[in-house]
C-alpha cells in the first residue's frame, strides 16, 4: 500500500470512528479504532519491509589487502544519496549562512508548502539543531520532563472516559445493573509560540558548530520558561491552559490566613486531601523561597519535615514528608505581598497534563537597521491541557 493511500483510508476510518463516538456508538467505535491499530501495523510491517529491502540494495566494494579481501565500503547500487538532505553538511552550513549573512537558501533545500504565506517560510531547522534543541529544553526544564507529551495534528478531538464501572458481588444465578460508560473530549488546538533572538554583527565570523550551539541556547531556554509558565498559570487563550486555572475539586484546597505562616498540619490536611487513588504520581510544586520556609520544621516527634539529599549525580533531592517537590520560578513565594488570593504551593501528578507539540520549527531572519544586530525568528505549534484534575491540592495565602 502506497503512503497516499494509507494515509487517506486512515483518516477516512478515523473520521468513521469519531461519527461513531459523537453518536454513543461505543462498540462499533472501538472494533473501528481496532481496524486502525491493524491498519497502522500493516503499514508499519509493509515499511519495515521496503526499508529492508532497500538496504541490500548496495554493493560492498572490494578491498585487497596483503592477498585477503575485505569490505572497505558500501555504494547506493542507483547513486541515491543516502544522507538527509536536511541533515547534511551542506545543508546545515547553507542554513548558517541564511541566518547570520541573509544568503538565499538554494532551491532544493527550500520548503515547498503550498499555504497562503509561503514566502514568509525561510528555511527549515535541520534536524541535527532541531534534536539538540529538544534535548536541551527537557535538561534544563524543571516540569517539561514530567509532562506526558503527544504529538497529535491541530484540530483533533481526543476521547476521554468521565466514569468507571463498578463491579458487583452478586448471588448465585444472580445479576447486575448494566452501566453506562460516559465519554468526553480534549479539543487540542495549535497555538504559536515564537522566539526572536538577536546575534551581533560579529557572530558572522562564527563557525558553524558554535553558531549551532549558541542558536540552541538561545531559543530552548526561552521556550522551556514559557511552556512551563503555560503549564502552571497558562489562561487557555492564545496558549495553553494551565494547571492552576483549573476549579478544583470540592475539598481539595487547604487556605492559609493572610497573617500565618505554613505549619506541619498544613502539609497533613493537603497529604488527607489528596486522593488515595493518585498518591503515587503526585509531587509539591513551589518555588525555592516557598520551600526554604518548611526547613527546621519538625513534626511532634521532633522528626524533619523537610529533607535535602543528595543523590550520586550530586544534584540536591528536595521532599515533604517524604514527597517530592519540584521547584519553579513561575509562583509566587510565600513571604511577599499577597494583593489576592494566591495560590503559593500545590500537589499535582503531571502524567496527568497532556502536551502536545509540533517540532518542525521554522525561522525567518531579518536585520535591526539601528544596531545591524542579525535578529533571528523561531516559531513552534503547542497546545497544553489538564487531563485529570482529580489529582491537584492546592494551598491558597488569603489576602485577608
Amino acid at each position: 500500500m502506497r503512503k497516499e493511500e494509507y494515509i487517506a483510508k486512515r483518516e477516512g476510518m478515523y473520521n468513521e470512528a469519531k461519527e461513531l463516538i459523537n453518536a454513543g456508538k461505543l462498540e462499533e467505535a472501538n472494533a473501528k479504532m481496532d481496524e486502525i491499530k491493524n491498519l497502522d501495523e500493516a503499514f508499519d510491517q509493509a515499511a519495515k519491509a521496503e526499508a529492508s529491502l532497500k538496504a541490500l540494495e548496495t554493493t560492498p566494494q572490494l578491498i585487497n589487502t596483503s592477498g585477503a579481501t575485505s569490505i572497505l565500503s558500501a555504494s547506493p547500487i542507483r547513486g541515491e544519496e543516502s544522507e538527509d538532505i536536511y541533515d547534511s553538511t551542506e545543508y546545515r552550513r547553507a542554513f548558517m549562512n541564511y541566518v547570520i549573512g541573509g544568503q538565499a537558501i538554494p532551491d532544493k533545500f527550500r520548503n515547498a508548502s503550498t499555504t497562503t504565506k509561503t514566502t514568509d517560510v525561510g528555511a527549515v531547522i535541520s534536524p541535527t539543531v532541531i534534536n539538540r534543541i529538544i534535548e536541551k529544553m527537557e535538561s534544563i526544564g524543571m516540569i517539561l520532563p514530567l509532562v506526558t507529551k503527544t504529538a497529535f495534528a491541530a484540530g483533533a478531538t481526543i476521547p476521554t472516559s468521565a466514569v468507571k464501572p463498578v463491579a458487583t458481588w452478586v448471588a448465585e444465578g444472580g445479576t447486575s445493573d448494566k452501566q453506562k460508560k460516559n465519554t468526553g473530549q480534549i479539543d487540542i488546538k495549535g497555538y504559536k509560540l515564537r522566539c526572536a533572538i538577536s546575534m551581533t554583527l560579529e557572530t558572522s565570523v562564527m563557525s558553524l558548530q558554535v553558531f549551532e550551539t549558541t542558536f540552541v541556547n538561545n531559543v530552548s531556554e526561552a521556550m522551556v520558561k514559557a511552556q512551563e509558565t503555560a503549564f502552571i498559570s497558562g489562561t487557555g487563550t492564545g496558549m495553553p491552559k494551565g494547571v492552576l486555572t483549573e476549579t478544583v475539586e470540592t475539598g481539595q484546597n487547604i487556605d492559609l490566613a493572610a497573617a500565618n505562616d505554613p505549619v506541619y498540619q498544613t502539609l497533613v490536611d493537603a497529604e488527607a486531601a489528596l486522593p488515595l487513588a493518585y498518591e503515587n504520581g503526585a509531587v509539591w510544586n513551589m518555588t525555592k523561597k516557598t520551600f526554604m520556609k518548611f526547613i527546621g520544621m519538625v513534626d511532634a516527634n521532633k522528626q524533619p519535615i523537610a529533607r535535602v539529599n543528595y543523590g550520586i549525580n550530586g544534584q540536591p533531592e528536595r521532599s515533604l514528608l517524604g514527597r517530592r517537590v519540584v521547584l519553579n520560578d513561575y509562583m509566587t513565594s510565600l513571604g511577599t505581598a499577597i494583593t489576592k488570593d494566591t495560590v503559593v504551593a500545590f500537589l499535582f501528578d503531571w502524567s496527568d497534563y497532556m502536551f502536545n507539540t509540533n517540532y518542525n520549527m521554522t525561522i525567518k531572519f531579518y536585520e535591526d537597521n539601528d544596531t545591524e544586530d542579525q535578529v533571528t525568528k523561531a516559531i513552534m505549534i503547542c497546545d497544553g491541557k489538564t487531563i485529570d484534575k482529580n489529582s491537584l491540592v492546592t494551598v491558597t495565602k488569603k489576602s485577608a
